[in-house]
């Protein structure tokens, strides 16, 4: 099992950054994949971006260029540093964990993006 804890969510400006943050409550380099999906209103949860054990990173088309995710192993945390955000970035962003074809939630931080 694994618990995730995230934070760092609030209001930004389009064009302005914000980092959110994803402690797990086991090391991060045992947990298959990790990383972030967001929802917003009237949506389904989509993927933002992933990171494997090994270090494969994975971002939907949306993202690209503007979010990068990374990790601190001897944290156990995982970051999403997003820029040159959107008013359509605006959701709840969930951090996610597969491990052993399990998958677990965080409980999810809000970001609003205003134009």
């Amino acid at each position: 099992q694994v618990q995730l804890v995230e934070s760092g969510g609030g209001f930004v400006q389009a064009g302005g950054s914000l980092r959110l943050s994803c402690a797990a409550s086991r090391s991060i380099l045992s947990i298959n994949i990790v990383g972030w999906y967001r929802q917003a209103p009237g949506k389904q949860r989509e993927l933002v971006a992933t990171v494997t054990s090994g270090g494969t990173t994975n971002y939907a088309d949306s993202v690209k260029g503007r979010f990068t995710i990374s990790r601190d192993n001897a944290k156990n945390t995982v970051y999403l540093q997003m820029t040159s955000q959107k008013p359509e970035d605006t959701a709840v962003y969930y951090c996610y964990a597969n491990l052993f074809l399990y998958v677990y939630w965080g409980q999810g931080t809000q970001v609003t993006v205003s134009s």
